[in-house]
């Protein structure tokens, strides 16, 4: 095969691997918004509806190191087939559910086959992006990933409010259905070749055939830089996991100013979406992230420490801000709602100020995903960077669904005190806590990177010269 055709079907790979990642958030997405809606026609309450979101995360997290295992032994395309066929069906019955252990049952599988996409995603993707662009091109995916998580929490509410709460997930297992007949016309992914160490095997038709045994599991936890980004996933996801509520918050503070239920639920998407917007400087960050590493091999973990710290205050004087003066037009039209939400954005200094400090926190937030991904690209090698990435997403699902269903239980505590929306305020301040150890496994990071990432340079070009 010529280069030019090469490459054409390394842009494709990574294209593929780059939709599926929207589509995985997208699902999880979907839920924020019609917790309430969901909950009054299964007849639950509304805080009982966040364990449906942590049971989906958790499973996706635990099916993860499977499909992560099989991944870095076997054929690629062939387990993301598989998987994606799993959360399709599996969708598709969530929206068919009659009651809440359907839905918790329907989810779970959702959740196994949802796993696939993170785990073998990553490793497909960390396989076929050059080093020198590995921040900025692993954004992308990151980008994909809360691209579709604002997709599912913009349109559930639209589509739900004409159609029903079943409706969105319908349309997303769909979408699937779609993903996987693209998957007939890619080829299967070859491991590491994007390596420089691994560049001149390529180039003779040599592959490179080392794969994943059980006792390498030790291999990975030996790496200091493993075990600390591991760390700093799991308290990070603790407080992105109660970022889910955000939608939540946001109703509950447009209720607050005597707005109808329907017209708050649609402006509280609105919100949760353009108040993310600052996420996409993912691929600024991602670049800068390269650019840094290039000058010394601490970078990458330095640059995202320090701006984790920074969306902390950002994020905590954010939810504090009232919506004073807020008026909307409670047409139930989706397109007049919007209308006058940008018109608040342009002269209600309230609102305003909430859109400039969320843009902050939220870009200041979307440094983790490029970095922590290059990360685990650099200091692993390439037939365990599955099975890696799947334990620390297993770790990130953890933290995820505590965040998300401890914020209902530390929620119910705190309303025993404050009014609605003051409860959602001081309940989500508290959680941003947990980014402060986050911050510090990062710096724990710097200080061990350099080693690690010598230490795979080395095995790599070691293991070229014998299969030359």
């Amino acid at each position: 095969m010529g280069k030019g055709s090469s490459n054409v079907s390394s842009i494709a790979i990574v294209s593929v691997f780059i939709v599926s990642g929207c589509l995985d958030t997208a699902v999880i997405g979907l839920f924020p918004p019609l917790f309430s809606s969901m909950a009054k026609e299964l007849n639950v309450s509304v805080s009982s509806m966040g364990f449906v979101s942590a049971i989906t995360i958790l499973f996706i997290a635990l099916s993860s190191i499977v499909w992560g295992y099989l991944a870095d032994k076997g054929r690629r395309k062939r387990l993301i087939f598989f998987g994606t066929s799993i959360w399709t069906m599996s969708l598709l019955f969530t929206a068919l559910s009659q009651n809440f252990i359907q839905l918790i049952t329907f989810q779970i599988f959702t959740g196994i086959g949802l796993g696939c996409i993170g785990s073998i995603g990553f490793s497909v993707l960390s396989d076929y992006i050059p080093k020198k662009y590995l921040g900025t091109l692993m954004s992308l995916w990151g980008l994909s990933q809360g691209f579709g998580g604002i997709l599912g929490s913009v349109t559930a509410p639209i589509i739900s409010a004409h159609y029903g709460w079943r409706s969105p997930f319908i349309i997303i297992a769909v979408l699937g259905f779609f993903f996987v007949l693209f998957l007939f016309f890619i080829k299967e992914p070859q491991k590491g070749v994007a390596e420089p160490e691994l560049k001149a095997l390529e180039s003779r038709g040599i592959s490179y055939n080392y794969s994943i045994k059980l006792s390498h599991f030790k291999l990975i936890f030996d790496r200091k830089s493993n075990r600390w980004l591991m760390l700093q996933g799991f308290f990070m996801s603790i407080t992105l996991g109660s970022l889910l509520w955000l939608p939540t918050l946001y109703g509950a503070k447009i209720m607050a100013e005597g707005i109808d239920e329907k017209t708050s639920l649609i402006v509280a998407g609105y919100f949760y979406a353009l108040l993310q917007i600052g996420g996409l400087s993912t691929m600024y960050f991602g670049y800068l992230g390269d650019k840094l590493q290039k000058n010394t091999l601490k970078g990458r973990a330095l640059l995202t420490g320090s701006l984790n710290l920074i969306s902390i205050p950002l994020y905590v004087i954010m939810f504090s801000l009232p919506m004073n003066n807020l008026e909307l037009f409670e047409s139930g039209n989706p397109l007049s709602i919007m209308s006058s939400l940008i018109n608040q954005f342009i002269f209600n200094p309230w609102i305003l100020g909430m859109f400039l400090l969320s843009v902050l926190a939220s870009a200041a937030q979307s440094a983790n995903i490029p970095n922590w991904l290059a990360l685990l690209t650099d200091v692993n090698l390439p037939e365990h960077r599955a099975t890696t990435f799947s334990i620390a997403n297993l770790l990130n699902g953890i933290g995820r669904s505590f965040g998300n269903a401890f914020m209902g239980i530390v929620l119910g505590v705190v309303s025993s005190y404050y009014p609605s929306p003051y409860n959602y305020i001081i309940t989500m301040a508290i959680f941003q806590l947990f980014m402060v150890p986050a911050a510090f496994g990062y710096f724990m990071v710097s200080k061990n990177s350099r080693t690690d990432i010598q230490n795979v340079r080395a095995i790599l070009k070691e293991r070229a010269d014998k299969l030359k």
